[in-house]
């Protein structure tokens, strides 16, 4: 299989590694040349602009199941916002109709609704893929959140395999609840990290002069809350013990707020969410030293360790 590729950040760059070990073929383009050049030494082909990544994907005509002949397959995993928009118009006046479109980043499913009206009317099929696990996940195997037409699942199935670990993918219908359902995700994971480090403030500050490394590692021995979010903490804490390096100011790109959004609109109470998001919008005005900014640095931590988010003191 061979597949075109846009966008070469953290995870796209670590994604790309993968395919290429998994034998996957791809095409790769991106702005900034580093990230380029080390997927090529792996064994990519270089794409001299949008127009040459179109150029050097094979493609046989207009898709037909019935004579099993396939348009170009496009990955494509940028920002979520108008910068997605600006490569699908980029993209339309080059391809054509039968060919593939994968938006692999973390868009918002409304978005992603609208792109794939506006897609079908010239006949570009478009799937979206929730991306989780961070750039390590990308690296080694991520979990997949598929939307998008049935047959076209089937097509991408070893395209899918290839960049997830062990049975990490689902298909879960149409174009939109890939993003959906990877929205609701990060939504669930703001309320999970803002739990533990809830714990970890409250351990922190208690008479009992608790040594969290010891605390967190048994924590992840078989405890209920055993989890890869207190596994990361750990090794925060193992890093640094008090998190001194660590930003108590937490930074968010958005998809906990999309979740609050859609509840509201579905007349859901979600306080849980809620407050954690609030707790992230208000953070630049906590303490540094206070137990609540303990408590803000243990999430930046989580965040550092799993997205490698820069959670630095400036």
């Amino acid at each position: 299989m061979k597949i075109g590729y846009i966008g070469l950040g953290k995870m796209g760059k670590n994604m790309v590694l993968n395919l290429l070990e998994k034998g996957i073929k791809v095409v790769a383009w991106n702005r900034s040349p580093e990230p380029l050049d080390e997927v090529v030494k792996a064994g990519a082909i270089k794409a001299k602009s949008i127009e040459d990544l179109v150029v050097n994907l094979d493609s046989s005509g207009p898709l037909d199941h019935q004579n099993d002949r396939h348009g170009r397959i496009i990955w494509l995993m940028l920002t979520a916002g108008e910068v997605v928009d600006e490569y699908l118009d980029k993209l339309i006046k080059l391809l054509d109709k039968g060919d593939l479109i994968i938006d692999g980043g973390n868009s918002y499913f409304k978005d992603t609704l609208r792109r794939g009206e506006n897609l079908k009317k010239l006949g570009i099929r478009f799937m979206d893929i929730g991306t989780s696990g961070g750039p390590s996940g990308a690296r080694e195997g991520a979990c997949l959140m598929i939307g998008g037409d049935k047959k076209d699942f089937q097509e991408i199935l070893p395209l899918v395999k290839a960049a997830s670990a062990k049975d990490a993918y689902g298909h879960f219908g149409k174009v939109g609840a890939g993003h959906f359902v990877k929205m609701v995700h990060n939504g669930i994971e703001y309320g999970m990290m803002e739990s533990i480090a809830e714990g970890a403030a409250i351990l922190e500050n208690s008479q009992f002069n608790l040594d969290l490394r010891e605390v967190f590692r048994v924590y992840n021995s078989r405890s209920v809350v055993e989890s890869r979010l207190v596994g990361w903490l750990l090794d925060a804490f193992r890093d640094d013990p008090k998190l001194k390096d660590i930003s108590s100011e937490i930074h968010s790109t958005g998809e906990g707020e999309w979740t609050i959004k859609t509840a509201k609109e579905m007349g859901i109470d979600i306080p849980v969410i809620e407050d954690s998001f609030k707790v992230r919008k208000n953070s630049s005005k906590d303490k540094e030293n206070s137990p609540t900014g303990f408590r803000n640095k243990s999430v930046s931590a989580m965040r550092g360790k799993f997205g490698q988010h820069s959670v630095k003191k400036s």
